[in-house]
């Protein structure tokens, strides 16, 4: 029997539809004792401007990270503040955010994501990251939707 806490990763793009998510993160490692480690892909194209980029100076590839780092625990700050008993840990990772989360998973015990994220097409009920994660996790996944809306409500056949 392992001592280990639960590890659970949770994807945030920054996007509305990773509130939901983190929020059932952070209930789950409430629930059960566990960390939970927030999980970004970011590229050169997504990265935010390090303070250490100048006129003339490219920075670094860590002072890249440091920037995803820093806009993503300030997009969760609000939501994590209310879970000041669960352990959190932010994780950025160059590359596309699908491998981000995988290569996170490989040693977690849940994967959960967001129904959608930021990129994409409107209408989908189900976005690539969350299918990629879905299809190739080696843990369970779950997918938070983002509560209902005129994209996403199915209406049911009636008898």
């Amino acid at each position: 029997m392992t001592t280990e806490k639960p590890l659970i990763i949770v994807g945030n793009d920054g996007s509305k539809a990773a509130e939901p998510a983190l929020h059932w993160a952070l209930e789950h490692a409430r629930a059960v004792g566990g960390t939970v480690q927030v999980v970004r892909g970011w590229s050169m194209r997504t990265a935010p401007r390090p303070e250490t980029q100048t006129f003339g100076h490219i920075p670094p590839i860590d002072d890249f990270e440091a920037a995803v780092l820093q806009d993503l625990e300030h997009d969760c700050a609000e939501v994590v503040a209310d879970y000041a008993d669960v352990e959190v840990e932010y994780v950025a990772r160059r590359g596309p955010a699908a491998n981000a989360l995988l290569d996170c998973a490989a040693e977690a015990d849940l994967v959960v994501v967001g129904a959608r994220g930021l990129g994409g097409f409107q209408g989908l009920a189900l976005g690539s990251v969350s299918d990629q994660v879905s299809r190739h996790a080696a843990c369970p996944v779950v997918i938070v939707r983002n509560g209902t809306s005129a994209d996403t409500e199915r209406s049911l056949p009636r008898d």
